[in-house]
């Protein structure tokens, strides 16, 4: 049996950057995948016909580093395309643009007044240098006071509650702040939001990971799922997985906490798993519509309108052009909840009925003869919960075991998940692990 310098469970962007950067050391890596493909929540499917989709909506701002990075290394930055976006608003049975300046004035919702609060929060957001000010105050009693209750319950509430469901209101301000602050510095010259995309999509960027890392002598491995660890000596020496042992001399996890929590029940002590433990997640349910027709010129539409069940309709051939998916268009619905939820049991087809039901509402015209195929995907670890003082109880990269670390989405923080973190924390646990 081949024993490796390191062994990584999980083939998201971290664990995918961490083996590419050792490969490119000499390394043998061994890469454990429980899912049939690369990306984690960036991975793709396709449709029968071929068309190949992300299973969750992506892209990436113009100001991220290190995804342009990572793809400029593999040789790939003539795949990168910068795109204006069309973004906008659903409140009170009517759809707002709200991509310029010149809309923010148009957004009657508000009164005059308030829509100017709302166009100088990005400006009063970024007073703030030292985000630990702030992370003792939910996003309510931090944004509020600054922006007005009238634009709150209108704009934000809305969003914080589809975004975090029953954790709306523990949620520290922490996150809003950075979103808000990355936000603000998208826009090109004429105030407008500009977004870049890999061409063919983000799991298409994990593929070509996988081919660099192999070529350069490591083995990544599909529809693997790791149960357990066997240890000697405060070490780990293997990971048990449905396909046997293996064996290696350094080990990085990089699935949720509960996960990671779960393999080493048996190993770790309960104190430390319970740190785990005590970092809560929202699950996603996320329909993927393919249509022959548009429902709107809008890319990323927020539903703030109560009694509509999700963050947001993105409509991704507003975005990236109809002709890559045989001229169809391709729309997310996108559902965060607690996996406590009924929602979260219904099957696929009530799950498309429950959101038909509502976008009809949102858009009259919208009739199923428009509906050329769907699919539900679902992720039960897809948004970590960071509570006041989340830097604080937060578990760190290391683990009861002196070869053993943890790299997680629910450690990039003060920033949200994303795969431009990812990928930077990444490139920061390898050089731990190359030590």
């Amino acid at each position: 049996m081949k024993k490796y310098d390191v062994v990584i469970v999980g083939g998201g962007f971290t664990g995918l950057t961490a083996a590419y950067v050792l490969s490119k050391q000499g390394k043998s890596v061994q890469v454990i995948e429980a899912d049939d493909g690369p990306g984690g929540l960036g991975g793709t499917f396709s449709f029968n016909d071929g068309v190949k989709v992300e299973k969750f909506y992506h892209h990436w701002f113009n100001n991220d580093l290190y995804v342009p990075e990572l793809v400029k290394e593999l040789g790939l930055e003539g795949d990168v395309i910068l795109l204006p976006t069309r973004t906008g608003m659903y409140f009170n049975g009517r759809m707002w643009k709200l991509s310029t300046p010149l809309d923010l004035l148009r957004f009657k919702a508000l009164s005059f007044i308030d829509r100017i609060r709302l166009g100088l929060l990005v400006f009063q957001v970024r007073r703030i240098k030292d985000w630990k000010s702030i992370e003792h105050l939910s996003i309510r009693e931090w944004l509020e006071p600054l922006c007005g209750k009238s634009v709150y319950r209108t704009v934000w509430e809305p969003l914080i509650t589809a975004k975090f469901s029953v954790f709306a209101e523990a949620v520290n301000a922490v996150w809003m702040w950075k979103k808000l602050v990355l936000r603000g510095s998208t826009r090109n010259d004429k105030g407008g939001e500009e977004l870049a995309y890999f061409k063919g999509g983000f799991g298409r960027l994990a593929d070509k990971m996988v081919e660099a890392i192999r070529q350069l002598g490591g083995d990544v491995s599909f529809g693997q799922r790791v149960s357990a660890v066997e240890t000697a000596d405060n070490k780990i020496t293997s990971v048990l997985t449905n396909e046997g042992r293996v064996e290696g001399d350094k080990f990085l996890f990089t699935t949720s906490f509960p996960i990671i929590a779960d393999i080493l029940q048996q190993k770790a002590e309960p104190a430390w798993l319970e740190s785990l433990r005590r970092v809560k997640y929202l699950g996603n349910v996320c329909l993927v519509l393919r249509l022959k027709q548009s429902l709107s010129e809008t890319y990323w539409l927020n539903v703030n309108d109560p009694g509509f069940p999700f963050v947001g309709v993105i409509e991704h051939t507003n975005f990236d052009t109809p002709d890559n998916y045989k001229g169809t268009h391709i729309a997310y619905l996108s559902r965060y909840l607690a996996v406590e939820d009924p929602v979260w049991e219904y099957s696929d087809e009530e799950y498309y009925q429950f959101a038909m039901g509502h976008l009809k509402r949102m858009f009259p015209n919208l009739d199923e003869s428009w509906v050329v195929d769907y699919k539900v995907w679902r992720a039960e670890y897809a948004q970590p919960v960071t509570e006041r003082g989340y830097s604080e109880y937060v578990p760190g990269i290391t683990t009861p075991f002196d070869n053993a670390l943890i790299s997680t989405m629910a450690q990039i923080y003060p920033e949200d998940r994303g795969t431009n973190y990812a990928i930077r924390e990444g490139r920061a646990i390898a050089a731990k692990l190359g030590d």
